[in-house]
């Protein structure tokens, strides 16, 4: 039973070889404490009262008003052509001259090949005239084919 307190050889100073892992346990200790303080930050809930049950039905029909924007730029109202900048202007002021409650949506169907600044220019007069229901449909054509 002996022990081997070196190399035979004892002019010669060798180097020490082996990883020295202190620092990288100090380091990994130190990231674990940090995730197990923050971990029940993280999983802080807020409560929010969300309703029960099915909503009332609505009280009364809600309007909704077309405007088409054809592939040429042309643009109807619930079908009927609108020939100049006043006719479009007058038809958003009606839609704007009701509370807001009850204004009729307004819904901008815009072709896939119309003119963008012929849709945002609806979009800013509607906006500008006072109109807050206005959405834009029938995008599914532009996702077919894709």
């Amino acid at each position: 039973m002996g022990m081997n307190l070196g190399s035979d050889s004892t002019t010669e100073d060798e180097g020490i070889v082996d990883i020295n892992t202190t620092p990288l346990i100090d380091v990994m200790l130190v990231l674990l404490i940090m995730l197990i303080i923050t971990i029940p930050l993280q999983t802080q809930a807020v409560s929010i009262d969300l309703p029960q049950g099915n909503p009332p039905p609505p009280t009364h029909e809600v309007p909704v008003a077309t405007i088409a924007v054809d592939f040429d730029n042309s643009i109807t109202w619930n079908g009927a052509p609108i020939t100049s900048e006043d006719d479009l202007q007058a038809h958003l002021r009606e839609v704007a001259a009701v509370p807001e409650d009850d204004q009729a949506e307004t819904h901008l169907q815009a072709n896939r090949l119309a003119d963008y600044k012929t849709v945002i220019h609806i979009m800013a007069d509607a906006q500008r005239l006072g109109v807050r229901k206005i959405g834009i449909v029938g995008l599914e054509q532009f996702t077919e084919g894709q």
